[in-house]
């Protein structure tokens, strides 16, 4: 067990200790971020345990503001001695640190009310599970993965546990915290050999171990999605609709959402800035955020300023309602928080969203596939090159072939290319999104994209 644990206050008492001694050191305002962390990660490979890892700590964060300057440190250390020679430290970076007038706490008034997280579900209060239970499930899942027939070995599998809970306090009065916990198993399945070789994955995670598949699951889903790969190869160049695998399909919205963050916004360094109010997504497509949604991976109950969060939606109807905002950005661009801040230990405060869920299509997958004639289904992307100012897309991808609206075979070593803004006003949605992410999104269908091949 950790210290936390045995003292439930002591990220408070850190947190508000932070706070007292920026003060002392001269500090106009301040806020300070407590965190304690448990994790228990388990790898077997070849029905025997490979690696087991475990850490706990507690850390702290201290930001400090003074004029219009800022400055944020961590430590590992948090005796009082430490305490107060950061603080200093923080103290002495600021003043160096250049002005922004938009730099400041939030007003007690704008304050959530809410401190803690009670019914959001994002945390099991079940006993952390024993590592041999980890193991078990890590082994259950090769397994599986090893008894599908043409699977030649697991490259991992993998089960772990983590539990975090933090405290942030700060010089306006506000106090409070929550814990979160995650459960994962994992799996990576290889077929062939050399440089016919071809491997892919499954992995799942919850808040509650209880709404993880079964291992057994993870692991022959592993196995199917390798064994399909098998034989790939590079499809032709030329311009053809793809389809973005509810895999990967939400890394689309996740440019959409960098595009409409305030910070991108606020630097004009992004490809939708002047966009507010327009279309951007099909008329019938709303994008939406729901930071309260139970058991889901993002849920919090304020944000890293000490605001209330609430749901909005982000796009209504295909058309921009508005921007990402912490208070900082919200200033500069003379608007109000989306109560958005989300920041690291030894980090200032930034835009971020929680819970994203993009409106479902009514027709399946293969429906999709079918409406596509010839094209390519993407599963996989590495790499990436995207200009921020301009929209312009290029990434590598991998998936399968279609022809006369049937997969053919899978495909790999190929480039897809277009423009984003073009690209969002063309999708189709499949019926096909999983829950349990932080981005829901389904499989999405964009039309006329350039892809690279032999």
């Amino acid at each position: 067990m950790t210290a936390f644990s045995a003292d439930p206050d002591r990220l408070k008492h850190l947190a508000e200790a932070l706070v007292d001694a920026a003060r002392r050191a001269g500090a106009d305002q301040a806020d300070a971020l407590a965190v304690d962390g448990r994790s228990v990660g388990i790898d077997v490979r070849g029905g025997a345990l490979e690696q087991a890892e475990r850490a706990e700590s507690v850390d702290i964060g201290l930001r400090v503001l003074i004029g219009g300057r800022q400055a944020a440190v961590s430590s590992s250390d948090h005796s009082r001695d430490a305490i107060a020679q950061m603080a200093a430290r923080a103290v002495a970076m600021a003043r160096e640190a250049p002005v922004d007038d938009t730099l400041g706490l939030a007003d007690p008034d704008q304050l959530a009310t809410t401190r803690d997280a009670s019914g959001l579900r994002i945390c099991d209060d079940l006993p952390e599970p024993e590592p041999a239970h980890l193991q078990d499930l890590a082994l259950r899942a090769e397994a599986a993965a090893l008894s599908v027939k043409g699977i030649s070995q697991i490259e991992s599998a993998n089960a772990s546990y983590s539990h975090r809970r933090m405290w942030m306090a700060a010089s306006n009065g506000f106090s409070g915290g929550y814990a979160r916990t995650g459960h994962v198993i994992s799996t990576v399945a290889i077929t062939g050999e050399g440089t016919g070789m071809e491997r892919d994955y499954a992995g799942e995670s919850r808040v509650f171990a209880a709404d993880l598949p079964t291992p057994e699951e993870i692991g022959l889903l592993a196995a199917e999605r390798t064994l399909a790969r098998a034989g790939a190869r590079k499809p032709p160049t030329g311009a053809f609709p793809i389809l973005f695998d509810r895999r990967v399909s939400s890394s689309l919205i996740a440019h959409l959402l960098s595009a409409v963050n305030g910070s991108a916004v606020a630097r004009g360094a992004s490809w939708l800035r002047r966009d507010m109010g327009e279309q951007v997504l099909p008329a019938h497509m709303t994008l939406s955020e729901d930071p309260h949604r139970p058991g889901y991976p993002s849920s919090r109950p304020f944000d890293a300023e000490g605001l209330a969060t609430r749901p909005r939606d982000i796009v209504t109807g295909g058309i921009l309602q508005g921007w990402t905002l912490d208070l900082a950005t919200a200033r500069k661009l003379g608007l109000e928080s989306t109560a958005s801040a989300a920041r690291g230990l030894a980090s200032a405060p930034s835009p971020a969203n929680s819970n994203v869920i993009l409106t479902p299509g009514d027709v399946g997958q293969d429906q999709l596939i079918a409406q596509m004639g010839r094209g390519l289904v993407v599963t996989s992307m590495l790499g990436a090159s995207i200009n921020a100012t301009t929209g312009d897309y290029s990434r590598g991808a991998a998936g399968f072939w279609v022809e006369n609206g049937q997969i053919t075979h899978a495909v790999n070593e190929c480039t897809i290319a277009g423009n984003l803004r073009e690209m969002l006003m063309t999708l189709v949605a499949a019926d096909d999104a999983l829950p349990w992410r932080g981005v829901q999104v389904p499989s999405l269908l964009v039309q006329g994209m350039t892809v690279a091949g032999a």
